[in-house]
């Protein structure tokens, strides 16, 4: 990705910065940024952490688990309309956004004399006006969209105390770019990836999914295993702000792709899956994210795998039998996978989600208490469920 932007002159200012994480992912981004060389304090919602300009770019570039980068431009009290304007107005607007630049602006309003949120957003607004001399042009817009045509503002009020965040991001970053072939209840890439740390893989020993969907578990196994950043081909919203450093990002992009040709041998990655259609779009979307070579993906049934000698890691995302009738046919399912894997995977570590610990039981596996991660998938609340296959 080229631009023909200017660059600024380094900028090492600290800026207060927050990592949105999904529900269960918080401690597993702030391990990743600690790799990452970026020291933060995990809490509910994400991770906070004080970097400088380098290290905001590095995070959405490499970052496989946090779902945005906010930047935190403002702190303060306000507990009426003309303060609420007048302190927001002393935010450095111009480091994010040029006169007259289109801008969603979305406001969450809490225990706050200041409690009607279209206000709230009318009087920031008027305080980019104030500070720019031009009015922004306001937008509708989702936190959810996919090419988002406006600068997000988040601006929140708790107990009278104003914070106001510029995203980073733009689209989210679970949005690598390469999904557009999905199966039914496609998993996010930021949830595919976190589960695979959490899980423990070494990025190096065989890993299979036997119930891969769109293919989204074992893509991300293969870009990690190939040291690829998953922000190498997408691009953010800090690229329209002002203080862009273009040269700074080119660098950070000829990096990464330095540390991807140091990769090793590549890991024995398998996906499979009985359904037709999840088959070819997870081989599409393999495709489109570079690493169709990296993975053998195939149609049969859970009890056809044919892992590799291992040991390995089983990560996979089977089904969940949300709807009762299901469970019959679910824990005959459930029992023959774990059947499976007694039978195929001896010693193997194994990391599934669950939604039902019924079903988790029929698998006849020992979990390990200690290890299972409390994540939200699709708005629906399950774990991380880990064991080890015994030995035959």
């Amino acid at each position: 990705m080229t631009t023909s932007a200017r660059s600024p002159q380094p900028d090492h200012r600290p800026r207060s910065i927050f990592a949105v994480a999904a529900p269960g992912l918080e401690t597993i981004t702030a391990r990743e940024l600690g790799i990452l060389g970026i020291a933060g304090a995990a809490g509910a919602g994400g991770v906070s952490f004080t970097a400088a300009r380098s290290a905001l770019y590095r995070a959405n570039l490499h970052s496989r688990t946090a779902s945005r980068f906010l930047v935190r431009a403002g702190e303060f009290y306000a507990a009426a309309f003309s303060e609420l304007r007048k302190k927001a107005a002393k935010v450095t607007w111009e480091e994010y956004l040029r006169p007259g630049q289109p801008v969603a602006i979305k406001v969450t309003c809490h225990k706050s004399k200041l409690y009607h949120s279209d206000a709230v957003a009318e009087r920031v607004a008027g305080a980019i006006a104030d500070r720019l001399g031009a009015p922004p042009v306001v937008q509708a817009g989702s936190e959810e969209a996919e090419t988002p045509l406006a600068q997000l503002v988040l601006v929140r009020l708790l107990r009278d105390q104003c914070t106001i965040s510029l995203d980073s991001s733009g689209a989210l970053l679970h949005q690598r770019g390469y999904r557009l072939a999905s199966a039914k209840a496609p998993l996010r890439e930021t949830l595919a990836a976190g589960m695979l740390l959490a899980a423990g893989w070494d990025n190096t020993a065989p890993l299979l999914d036997p119930f891969c969907g769109s293919g989204t578990i074992a893509i991300e196994a293969a870009l990690l295993a190939g040291r690829l950043a998953p922000g190498r081909n997408r691009r953010f919203a800090f690229m329209d702000w002002p203080d862009y450093d273009a040269e700074l990002w080119e660098q950070l992009l000829a990096a990464a792709q330095a540390e991807a040709e140091q990769a090793g041998p590549p890991a024995i990655i398998q996906a499979s899956d009985r359904d037709a259609g999840a088959v070819a779009a997870a081989q599409e979307n393999a495709a489109r994210a570079g690493v169709a070579g990296a993975i053998e993906i195939t149609q049969r049934a859970v009890s056809a795998i044919a892992p590799p000698a291992g040991p390995g890691w089983v990560v996979t995302n089977p089904p969940y039998g949300v709807r009762l009738a299901e469970h019959g046919d679910l824990r005959n399912l459930y029992a023959q996978f774990g059947n499976t894997l007694r039978a195929r995977c001896p010693g193997w570590q194994v990391a599934f989600l669950s939604a039902d610990p019924r079903l988790q039981r029929s698998t006849g596996l020992a979990f390990d208490e200690a290890r299972a991660v409390p994540l939200v998938n699709g708005g629906l609340r399950v774990i991380l469920a880990q064991a080890r296959v015994p030995e035959n």
